[in-house]
């Protein structure tokens, strides 16, 4: 069994066909096909099932996957902390941040990091932990910074929490009810709300709950920050988001935050990895920059 075939296996899954793995991975597509007809020998079965929406992992195939993605990815880390202690400070970073790093973190740690490592290349994926616990398993994802699942991931993955966290309601600015101390003047207010790993209308619903408050009512639900910020710049709508936003830059102009007299508690913010898997240099730097502009006691705990 070969690296390559590992590659050739990943790279289908993917991509989801042979046309397009092949075209990825720049070989012919009938040198792929005997890749795979090659592991599936060794291996005394088929990985794939051949149907008309492309290539479907068997049973089998999935079992294997699972391992093989680890070695690939856990290839491409060895390969690049050799070159990065070496001097060579090429490969890539990848990690998941939710909203609040993405706002009060990322702004002002990358231009540390692009200074130390200008060669290696950043793939940023926002999210929350359901997201990103597949990629932090296989070693897709190097880690994630965000708020905490509401439920512990099961073994294999390493939870450290970094520190607590509140909300602020978040409106465009001129917003008719910027003048509102409290969330009983925010009553009749439509909402949007952000994509959690439960409920996020639920979550409003039982804060409102636990203030005598009525229902609020949500018109609409959002995956990405670039969809609330359009969503409050461009309309009426309230969202509660984490409390650093309202120092974010990009917004500072269009959105304000409204000071209300509750407290708006917010999931903890932590880091998640897998111990057994050492970051790269590069990785264990973006991860160290990103704390230190986190709240004062984030560095050291």
């Amino acid at each position: 069994m070969k690296l390559e075939q590992l590659q050739h296996l990943v790279a289908i899954v993917e991509h989801g066909s042979l046309r397009a793995a092949s075209r990825r991975l720049q070989i012919p597509q009938p040198a792929l096909t005997r890749s795979v007809r090659t592991l599936e020998k060794e291996l005394g079965g088929a990985v794939f099932l051949r149907e008309t929406t492309g290539m479907v992992l068997t049973e089998l195939g999935r079992r294997f996957h699972v391992r093989a993605s680890t070695i690939i990815h856990e290839a491409r880390r060895a390969l690049d902390e050799i070159a990065q202690h070496s001097g060579d400070d090429r490969g890539t970073v990848v990690v998941a941040l939710s909203i609040m790093p993405h706002v009060g973190m990322l702004p002002y740690a990358l231009k540390a990091f692009r200074q130390r490592y200008p060669k290696v290349r950043m793939q940023l994926i926002e999210g929350l932990f359901p997201d990103a616990e597949s990629g932090l398993r296989d070693g897709t994802i190097d880690f994630y910074l965000g708020a905490a699942p509401r439920n512990p991931p099961a073994p294999g993955l390493a939870v450290q929490k970094l520190f607590d966290n509140t909300r602020t309601v978040v409106c465009r600015k001129g917003h008719p009810l910027v003048g509102c101390r409290s969330l009983k003047e925010l009553a009749g207010a439509d909402w949007a709300t952000t994509a959690v790993d439960y409920d996020a209308a639920d979550d409003l619903l039982r804060l409102f709950s636990s203030h005598g408050l009525a229902a609020p009512q949500v018109v609409l639900q959002a995956r990405s920050a670039m969809s609330v910020m359009v969503a409050l710049a461009h309309s009426d709508l309230l969202a509660m988001l984490p409390v650093q936003w309202g120092e974010f830059p990009l917004t500072r102009d269009t959105l304000q935050a409204i000071p209300l007299a509750e407290l708006l508690p917010a999931p903890a913010i932590v880091l998640v990895r897998r111990p057994d898997l050492p970051l790269t240099p590069a990785a264990e730097f973006l991860c160290d920059v990103l704390l230190r502009h986190g709240p004062a006691s984030t560095h050291s705990k």
